[in-house]
């Protein structure tokens, strides 16, 4: 549903406002505290179906696997996604867990940056999988995983978003 003309324009001036208060330049903002992101964790309804299409599929390769420290039963599993980052995943049996859906604090998509070369290797092998995608911008594909999990590839470079620096 699009807004109104209107509130668009509000939302704009908003977003300025936003960012002339709360945006420091790029020579005056303190370094980070943290080191990146360790990993992200998604929620599997399936640990083979999850493995086949992140290894397979995407070719980010499994690193490990065990048991989730919180819920027994449940397995714990990682892939690599390059630059020391991963993405893992949990299942959890017995838990009765609805379709995936955007929520107030929850995952919109994960965006994952590849070199071009492999983004257009992914591409042909998620045409291959029957797996339906959008492509914007000439560099970025954006699908849903096995669990309905939005997922986005992108051939810009880390820290660079459609040749913006965004880092």
């Amino acid at each position: 549903m699009a807004l109104p003309d209107s509130r668009v324009a509000e939302l704009t001036a908003e977003r300025d406002r936003l960012r002339t208060e709360l945006l420091r330049e790029r020579g005056q903002r303190p370094a980070s505290s943290a080191r990146g992101i360790h990993h992200t964790a998604l929620i599997s309804g399936d640990v083979r179906r999850t493995v086949e299409f992140y290894q397979d599929v995407l070719g980010f390769p499994l690193t490990e696997m065990f048991e989730n420290r919180d819920y027994p039963g449940s397995t714990h599993f990682f892939f690599d996604v390059g630059n020391g980052n991963a993405v893992a995943f949990f299942d959890l049996p017995g838990l009765d867990l609805g379709d995936y859906a955007e929520v107030l604090g929850g995952l919109h998509h994960l965006a994952i940056s590849m070199a071009p070369d492999q983004w257009q290797a992914a591409r042909a092998r998620l045409d291959a999988a029957g797996v339906a995608y959008m492509e914007e911008s000439g560099t970025s594909v954006y699908f849903r995983d096995p669990d309905g999990a939005r997922v986005e590839l992108i051939a810009d470079p880390l820290g660079e978003m459609y040749g913006e620096l965004v880092v």
